[in-house]
């Protein structure tokens, strides 16, 4: 594989990545299986990094959603739908996305981020700040989760991770 150069991380329609989500997140299912409810929310937005060609190789949802856990939070915001390319894991792609949308969710004055956590990636949002909330659940067909969130500084505070 060519190394694509320097990476960088765009705001794109959520329907950009949805080839990218679906091969990613879902590949026995159809392609409406990455199509969530909320997806099209005020306020949600996609990131992406692009490859040369401004194909998604790297992307991640956020929107204002209630964590169910959580129930008083003040401002919650959910983060879906983060996928990586197989050929572009382990080159901080991930964490470039998933930087801008806590970027995101902190301007808008979001006070808490949380998802749904496929197991192999609670590393990945532990090094990230986020913290297993709960007990291991299965989300069917698709397999064990945990529920992970991420407490957000006030815009302008500290930094995360």
């Amino acid at each position: 594989m060519v190394d694509p150069g320097p990476m960088t991380v765009e705001q794109v329609p959520l329907d950009a990545t949805d080839e990218l989500r679906r091969r990613v997140l879902r590949p026995d299912e159809p392609p409406d299986s990455v199509f969530w409810p909320g997806f099209e929310v005020d306020g949600a937005a996609t990131f992406a990094v692009l490859d040369p060609l401004e194909h998604p190789i790297s992307t991640v949802t956020v929107m204002p959603e209630p964590c169910p856990w959580r129930p008083d939070e003040a401002v919650p915001w959910r983060l879906r739908g983060m996928a990586t390319d197989g050929g572009f894991r382990g080159r901080g792609l991930g964490r470039l996305v998933l930087d801008a949308a806590v970027d995101h969710v902190v301007g808008s004055g979001a006070t808490l981020l949380w998802c749904n956590a496929r197991i192999r990636a609670e590393p990945f949002y532990r090094r990230a700040g986020f913290t297993v909330d709960g007990e291991e659940f299965d989300v069917s067909g698709i397999g064990p989760h945990f529920p992970m969130s991420l407490m957000l500084p006030p815009p302008g505070g500290s930094d995360i991770g």
